[in-house]
């Protein structure tokens, strides 16, 4: 510098940059923008390359670095590149919170949940991915243990692995049903009754067959006996709202189990369907789907409850 031409004061310095003086003055006092020189009285004064440093300070201030880091980049310990990587690591964490906090709002928006309901969502949607998981490996492994599921090559072995599959995180950006459905799929496994049911299911299946009912294995599968059947005929009987214990009811069952079919048989039919089909167990697989962004499959539980109903109704007229 060669006069004082050349020098500002704090005032001057606010209207060149547009900084407010009370901040450029807090900067000066910690050393972020040192004073170039005193004049006679004392006052502080800045020179053009002051100003570029309190230009560039005030920048990495909207970015939204901190005072102390911003001292590590002036003082040239971290460069300008290494701030900013780790700052945008920050950034996607916030960014990602943001996300979930607005698809929480948007489902209790949509929904209309109380509060209490709206602190338990947020709670249960901000766990980790290893807390998320290890409620499901609880609940998997309360329902298989004793099963054979240790066994790779067991049936149950696969189903378990099935009931494991959860998304390694929440996407960056849930939406309100993903939200929606990791609740609903935390208060599912945490409910005794249905946890039970589940384990009845599994143990019932250590020595049963592939059954044609949803529940028996990870979804119901297509090529199984009887499963188209019951979902064309049985579908369209709930469809028309056809009582199962009517002559038309009976007319459609058979078209599904043979009208020659011993009594046995049907009965023991029956116990299978009644032991493998459960609309929570389908809503399950429904919920792990909805996580992972795949199709949801279409509820085939209401035609196999309508199909028992049917078979109840046969076991319990005269024969013929």
């Amino acid at each position: 510098m060669s006069t004082d031409a050349e020098l500002f004061t704090i005032g001057q310095l606010a209207r060149r940059t547009g900084v407010a003086a009370r901040t450029i003055r807090f900067w000066s006092d910690i050393g972020l923008v040192p004073p170039s020189a005193r004049s006679g009285s004392g006052y502080r004064l800045y020179d053009a390359a002051a100003a570029a440093r309190l230009d560039l300070v005030r920048t990495l201030r909207e970015l939204g670095l901190g005072l102390d880091v911003i001292e590590t980049v002036l003082s040239r310990a971290r460069t300008v590149p290494e701030v900013a990587a780790a700052h945008v690591a920050v950034l996607d964490v916030q960014i990602r919170a943001l996300r979930l906090r607005r698809a929480v709002l948007s489902t209790v928006a949509r929904n209309g949940h109380t509060i209490e309901e709206t602190l338990i969502m947020s709670k249960l949607s901000q766990l980790s991915a290893r807390e998320r998981q290890q409620i499901i490996d609880d609940f998997v492994d309360g329902v298989f243990a004793g099963t054979g599921q240790e066994n790779p090559d067991a049936p149950a072995a696969g189903i378990a692995r099935g009931m494991r599959q959860l998304p390694a995180d929440l996407p960056d950006d849930p939406s309100p049903e993903q939200v929606s459905a990791w609740v609903e799929l935390a208060e599912l496994v945490a409910d005794e009754s249905f946890r039970q049911r589940t384990r009845s299911m599994a143990l019932a299946g250590q020595d049963a067959t592939a059954s044609s009912a949803p529940g028996q294995g990870e979804t119901p599968e297509p090529d199984q006996p009887g499963y188209q059947e019951t979902i064309e005929h049985a579908g369209q009987a709930v469809a028309a709202g056809v009582d199962p214990a009517s002559p038309a009811g009976q007319a459609v069952l058979g078209r599904i189990v043979a009208p020659g079919t011993p009594a046995d048989q049907r009965a023991a039919t029956l116990r299978q369907l009644e032991t493998f089909t459960d609309a929570r167990v389908e809503r399950y697989w429904q919920l792990l789907a909805i996580l992972n962004g795949q199709p949801v499959p279409p509820s085939a539980v209401p035609a196999f409850e309508w199909l028992i109903a049917a078979l109840r109704a046969s076991l319990s007229q005269p024969a013929s």
